[in-house]
């Protein structure tokens, strides 16, 4: 069995907000980590990459992993890409098209911080890095009615591959949280992988609609870095995240039905 660590980050700063804090990595622990990385023989896939190999049965390296950013932050450009070529580290950036910063028109949702544009975002991916679709107002995609859904994944997709000028064929759900029709609703929409959270390591056996990934925050140490993308205790370090994340399940389950039986969706 195939078994890639996937790793979540969020904003790259010394100095977040109170919003992002909690998601966010300094950019020193991100230097550490990728230090980490490179020097215990991983070898750095984009999220296409490593899915594009599975599917066609094709040479995997010993040690694969991914590394992907949402959102889209404005410090991934100042912060985040610098580290990643000194580290010549590949990796997948999901955008939220409505949260660019100069998305005009398109505007949508509420950023938390300060975005990437789309000029930044074209300079980016000229570097060799993927960029996959997240939604275009970063909503909890299980709570929309089908035709928002609908609308949520093809105009975020159609944007991105408008702006960028590059093909959009992964994506990673806001918040994780997906469902049976919102997977039916991303194929749909043209996409072949989709990240979900899980904190857990991703194996071949795996949905392709919904691959766990590995959450990287402010209080990861090194010490909790090694051991998760090692694969040892990963459901010890993540314990109380997998809890909250089965409990809010049941209840967005039972949401969405309340809202089925008064005809909101």
């Amino acid at each position: 069995m195939i078994r890639v660590p996937i790793l979540m980050y969020h904003s790259v700063t010394d100095s977040p907000n109170e919003e992002t804090r909690p998601h966010s990595v300094r950019p020193s622990d991100l230097d550490e980590q990728l230090s980490y990385l490179a020097e215990s023989g991983f070898t750095p896939l984009t999220l296409g990459d490593l899915v594009s190999r599975l599917n066609k049965n094709t040479g995997m390296p010993v040690k694969p992993v991914v590394v992907t950013f949402d959102d889209g932050y404005a410090d991934f450009h100042t912060h985040a890409l610098p580290l990643l070529e000194r580290h010549r580290f590949p990796a997948t950036v999901f955008l939220t098209s409505g949260w660019v910063a100069d998305a005009g028109a398109d505007a949508a949702g509420r950023p938390l911080d300060d975005m990437l544009s789309w000029g930044q975002a074209r300079e980016i991916a000229q570097t060799g890095i993927e960029f996959g679709g997240h939604s275009h107002s970063h909503p909890q995609l299980d709570q929309l009615p089908t035709e928002e859904l609908r609308q949520e994944l093809r105009r975020n997709k159609g944007l991105l591959e408008e702006k960028i000028g590059a093909p959009v064929a992964t994506m990673a759900y806001p918040y994780g949280y997906s469902s049976a029709r919102v997977r039916r609703e991303v194929r749909k929409a043209g996409y072949f992988a989709a990240c979900a959270v899980n904190n857990a390591i991703a194996a071949d056996r795996h949905d392709m609609l919904a691959i766990p990934r590995l959450t990287v925050a402010r209080h990861t140490t090194i010490g909790m870095f090694r051991r998760a993308v090692e694969g040892s205790a990963v459901p010890l370090i993540y314990l109380r995240e997998r809890v909250l994340t089965k409990g809010y399940a049941v209840v967005r389950r039972t949401r969405y039905g309340l809202q089925r039986v008064r005809g909101n969706v």
